[in-house]
């Protein structure tokens, strides 16, 4: 394990350390208005929700390195506290890209990155109608994080309409994030895309009060097969089966053709036992794990 600390490396090397490793992050396709009317569309990545209610997004424009001066999406801000926020989708990413350029002001980048501006129904910015989720947001509230190169500020921004794509929606009206097709963003010239097989479940602890790694038998806590990721779900159940579930389960041909061929050797039945709840695990069958792991050896 390497440490590092912020005061042994510059701002910029420092900001590509955290850039790579908190990440995937959700990205803010932003759009800003100033007081003269000239339109402003750019990408920030420092960006996520932080109440429902109020509904609360909020983003972080950083000073530039380079010349320590800020961005114009702060600078309308400042003059025009409304924003239009657009999550951005795989359809969109390579137009998201070329509108991050950094055009002079004034320069509108839903025309310069092929973007349909459409007017908004509670705030001055323009919203993007190629975006799948678009919120209209007045700001609340600027924070200001420092004022050299690299400090961010933030943009405290509050819902007032949330405009959604309905193709996007399940069957059970919920957006499908295979629908959705979210892109996210990580260190350098990364992105990652959050659909088809990168996509899993995790059964919500909340809804259980899981028995822990630490009430498990000592045998399956440190077994060498399971990983962490497999412990972590099967100590989401509320009770370990019966001894009358398990000795039942004992008798299925599996196990018993199991402890015939290894009769003389414990430790690996021991490890085929495991390997054999860690299929189970990996089909989402977890009650099924759980009587294989409770087999007396």
């Amino acid at each position: 394990m390497k440490t590092f600390y912020p005061k042994d490396l510059s701002t910029q090397e420092f900001y590509g350390l955290m850039q790579g490793a908190v990440a995937p992050r959700p990205i803010a396709f932003v759009s800003t208005i100033d007081k003269a009317g000239n339109v402003n569309l750019s990408p920030f990545s420092f960006f996520n929700l932080v109440s429902s209610q109020p509904p609360i997004l909020i983003f972080s424009p950083l000073r530039r390195m380079r010349n320590n001066t800020t961005k114009h999406t702060l600078e309308n801000i400042l003059e025009v506290p409304e924003v239009v926020i657009h999550i951005v989708h795989f359809g969109m990413v390579e137009q998201m890209s070329l509108a991050s350029t950094e055009y002079e002001k004034g320069v509108n980048e839903f025309e310069k990155a092929g973007f349909t501006q459409v007017v908004s129904n509670e705030v001055k910015p323009p919203r993007i109608k190629e975006a799948h989720v678009s919120f209209e947001c007045k700001v609340n509230e600027v924070k200001s994080l420092g004022e050299s190169g690299g400090a961010g500020s933030i943009v405290i921004c509050e819902v007032l309409a949330a405009h959604v794509n309905e193709a996007i929606f399940d069957e059970a009206g919920v957006i499908d994030p295979n629908k959705l097709d979210a892109v996210a963003r990580l260190g350098g010239n990364w992105y990652s895309r959050a659909s088809g097989a990168s996509l899993f479940q995790i059964p919500k602890p909340l809804r259980n009060l899981g028995i822990g790694i630490d009430q498990m038998p000592a045998e399956v806590r440190n077994s060498a097969i399971l990983s962490g990721n497999n412990l972590g779900r099967l100590g989401n159940v509320e009770a370990l089966p019966s001894e009358v579930e398990v000795a039942e389960f004992g008798k299925s041909a599996e196990v018993q053709e199991m402890r015939v061929r290894f009769k003389n050797d414990p430790d690996s039945l021991i490890d085929h036992l495991h390997l054999l709840a860690k299929e189970a695990l990996d089909e989402d069958d977890v009650d099924r794990a759980w009587l294989i792991l409770l087999q007396k050896t």
